[in-house]
């Protein structure tokens, strides 16, 4: 199968049925081997774009993964990123929030954490679970002591707008905002979940908390159909990839990573008379030390 990160592109606007949008699909790798390749041949041109980002210095990119549990948020992060150099990435995991934290607006926190000019930002959660999954527990609410709703006004349509108007910002000021959706089945979800206890190095990330949060599954899957719908844009898309395949999630994830910065006018600087003559004596300094 060919890699087209079009496929994967949830249409801005446009109702989203995760039912019929696939978990799984035809693999765009042969063998284990030919996974690797691939996967090496992305990390280094994501290495490559990344330098090239740095030096530009007028854009950054803000990477977002959302899901459910046990779909392969740290696998993809790790290993799409393992070629990059630590000081031009970071990445946020944002947990429940702090004391401190809902004495702001739901926006604040994240905020804080946005990439610097030349930098890849990547937030494993983020603002989203503010529609989703405080959505699907209306209880979290309550932590917030949020005002009373003026007219008509919808909570969620608020923070979609919100949302939409903040991305739209990001762009406009250099920030490139990408986001990916791991679409996992609750199938797959339940395989993962019992390797995950069989499984000394990870039986530790499993509690009954994720099991009580399955019997959820619908109210998550409306919650998340109605956030890409208001919130994927031109400007900051949502990518909902295939995640039943681990591998082919990663692959699909880091050529979309790859063409979003391939889009993008970066060049290195340009070295003028000045900087040639500087060159020049640092040159002549250094020969004759």
């Amino acid at each position: 199968m060919k890699l087209n990160s079009k496929d994967f592109r949830v249409p801005p606007g446009r109702k989203v049925d995760l039912a019929k949008w696939p978990t799984l699909i035809e693999p765009v790798y042969g063998t284990k081997a030919a996974y690797k390749k691939i996967l090496q041949e992305h990390v280094e041109k994501l290495s490559s774009l990344q330098r090239l980002l740095y030096a530009d210095n007028r854009y950054s990119l803000l990477l977002i993964f959302q899901a459910m549990d046990a779909a392969g948020k740290d696998g993809a992060i790790a290993h799409i990123m393992s070629g990059v150099n630590p000081q031009g990435c970071r990445v946020y995991s944002f947990k429940h929030p702090s004391q401190t934290e809902l004495q702001h607006d739901f926006l604040w926190r994240t905020t804080l954490a946005l990439p610097e000019r030349g930098q890849i930002g990547i937030f494993n959660r983020s603002y989203y679970e503010e529609v989703l999954i405080a959505r699907v527990h209306p209880a979290i609410l309550r932590a917030e002591q949020l005002p009373p709703l003026e007219g008509k006004e919808s909570l969620w349509q608020g923070r979609f707008e919100s949302i939409v108007e903040l991305e739209k910002h990001l762009r406009r000021s250099g920030t490139v905002v990408v986001k990916f959706f791991l679409h996992l089945s609750a199938q797959e979800q339940r395989k993962r979940f019992l390797q995950r206890i069989d499984d000394r190095d990870k039986n530790w990330k499993f509690s009954m908390a994720d099991m009580a949060e399955r019997a959820y599954w619908k109210d998550y899957m409306r919650a998340y159909a109605d956030c890409l719908r208001a919130t994927s844009t031109a400007q900051a898309p949502w990518y909902a990839i295939p995640a039943d395949d681990k591998k082919n999630a990663r692959l699909i994830v880091s050529r979309i990573v790859l063409d979003t910065l391939g889009s993008l006018p970066l060049a290195f600087p340009k070295v003028d008379a000045a900087r040639r003559r500087e060159l020049r004596k640092i040159r002549a300094l250094l020969s004759s030390d």
